[in-house]
């Protein structure tokens, strides 16, 4: 009897160990808690416009570039006349081409078109001005602003000093518009006639000297008076210009990108004859 006794009293214990142990974890034999629910929250990301579509033909179409200079009426003793264009002359072959569905661009935007990196409006025309006259600002400038245009100044780097020039601050100006600036050398110079080291100085000297001034890429060159020989291009090529344009007459062409073609506009021209050499390819 006694030993039946501690036998049960054994189990007692053991009976209420067990419960003492199973009390701490009886919290966690119940299902886990159901998670809170968080709203879904949908972010609208602003991306900007679209990107232009990839061309889907050739990207070997030729371009007009217009090539002017003097935005003024002649002076009575200038020696080439028809280099100056009247400001209202301009401002109407301005208004005809965008009438006439044209959209300007710049010479680096239809470089990039023909390598296929992005496609151009369906009429590109590319307004280049030798030199860099006062009248770039004056006149160009809001003409071409007012239809959110861009132009091209070739810039000769003695012009910027001149009170006539395209001064450095004016430039600044036109690049806040969008405008590129490529080289037209140092003082233009007949290139053909100089020797090597003046070559150097007038090509890959001026290339140098207006990034240094202006920070922008400067890819392409103009040549004086569409002065150029084997040694000339060469020299241009290695400056480390994409491209050049000449006064050769015609539009230019992926084909030949250091001797690009441009359509002349002359004092004389107007906007009847501007229509007629881009009918006509020049």
């Amino acid at each position: 009897m006694r030993r039946l006794l501690i036998v049960l009293a054994a189990l007692g214990v053991l009976a209420a160990a067990g419960v003492l142990v199973w009390l701490p974890f009886r919290g966690h034999s119940r299902a886990a808690a159901p998670r809170r629910r968080t709203r879904s929250t949908r972010v609208e990301v602003s991306t900007g416009p679209p990107p232009p579509k990839p061309p889907t033909g050739p990207h070997d179409a030729p371009v007009p570039i217009l090539m002017y200079h003097v935005l003024a009426p002649p002076l009575p003793s200038a020696p080439y006349p028809d280099l100056y264009v009247k400001p209202a002359d301009f401002r109407a072959q301005v208004a005809w081409l965008a009438a006439h569905g044209y959209h300007a661009v710049t010479l680096r935007q239809v470089y990039d078109y023909w390598r296929g990196a992005h496609g151009l409006p369906r009429r590109p025309v590319v307004l280049t001005f030798d030199d860099g006259y006062h009248s770039d600002f004056t006149v160009a400038l809001p003409t071409l602003r007012a239809r959110r245009w861009p132009g091209v100044l070739n810039l000769e780097v003695r012009n910027l000093q001149p009170v006539w020039g395209t001064r450095p601050g004016m430039v600044r100006k036109l690049i806040a518009a969008g405008w590129e600036i490529d080289a037209h050398t140092m003082t233009h110079p007949d290139l053909t006639t100089v020797d090597a080291a003046q070559l150097r100085y007038q090509v890959a000297g001026s290339r140098a000297a207006i990034r240094r001034m202006f920070d922008v890429p400067v890819d392409f060159f103009c040549y004086p008076s569409g002065r150029y020989d084997d040694a000339v291009v060469a020299a241009v090529r290695d400056a480390g210009f994409l491209g050049a344009t000449t006064t050769n007459e015609g539009f230019a062409r992926p084909d030949a990108l250091f001797t690009l073609d441009r359509v002349r506009v002359n004092g004389s021209d107007g906007v009847a004859g501007l229509a007629a050499k881009l009918e006509h390819g020049a």
